[in-house]
């Protein structure tokens, strides 16, 4: 049947041909480009969690020390092993029985904070 559309000799695509491939390819890329932005959020989401908790490890390190201090920011978990992701921002205060840990990632949405007891809500 499609070689009726032909002339002699002659090869290629029929012009319907082309685009029911460009229409498939449309339909999935619809598909496709939210889900890869959910995911990218997913993994922002996953690195703010993951500093609150080399946060608070390192605050516990910090206050092991430094018993009765405050911790005004993370100036003072640096020196005890805590490197912040490259667009997380994390933000530490209190003494060891008032410790609040926040951190966030510039892309994500969820803001994660971590009590003086080590307990991690998003």
């Amino acid at each position: 049947m499609i070689s009726a559309f032909y002339k002699r000799g002659q090869k290629g695509f029929t012009l319907i041909e082309l685009m029911i491939v460009i229409a498939i390819i449309g339909i999935l890329a619809a598909i496709a480009i939210p889900q890869f932005t959910a995911y990218k959020k997913r993994g922002y989401n996953a690195s703010a969690k993951a500093d609150a908790k080399n946060a608070y490890t390192a605050a516990q390190a910090y206050f092991t020390e430094n018993a009765g201090q405050t911790i005004a920011g993370t100036a003072n978990l640096a020196t005890k092993g805590f490197n912040a992701t490259t667009g997380v921002v994390t933000t530490a205060t209190g003494t060891q029985d008032t410790l609040v840990i926040e951190s966030k990632a510039t892309d994500g949405d969820i803001t994660y904070k971590v009590t003086n007891l080590g307990a991690i809500t998003p």
